[in-house]
């Protein structure tokens, strides 16, 4: 049984559920995007649920670079 990883793009975006999916299979840089983007997410999540403990420092800046996935996968949506 797989846990919920909140912070999902189909959770942070479910207005573009359909887009996420056509966009995963047919856009490359998209796809990257969005696995880079699923990686850190479960990564935070694996922090916050102390699973896997990061240093203050780490933490701060993968939520940055998860929020900067976000805009970036929020922009190529919307084009």
């Amino acid at each position: 049984m797989s846990q919920h990883t909140p912070h999902g793009l189909l959770e942070e975006f479910p207005e573009f559920k359909d887009s996420i999916r056509i966009k995963k299979q047919s856009d490359a840089h998209f796809a990257k995007l969005a696995d880079d983007y699923h990686r850190i997410n479960r990564l935070v999540h694996r922090h916050e649920s102390e699973i896997e403990a990061l240093s203050d420092e780490h933490i701060t800046e993968i939520k940055k670079e998860r929020l900067a996935l976000k805009d970036t996968l929020h922009s190529l949506l919307t084009v």
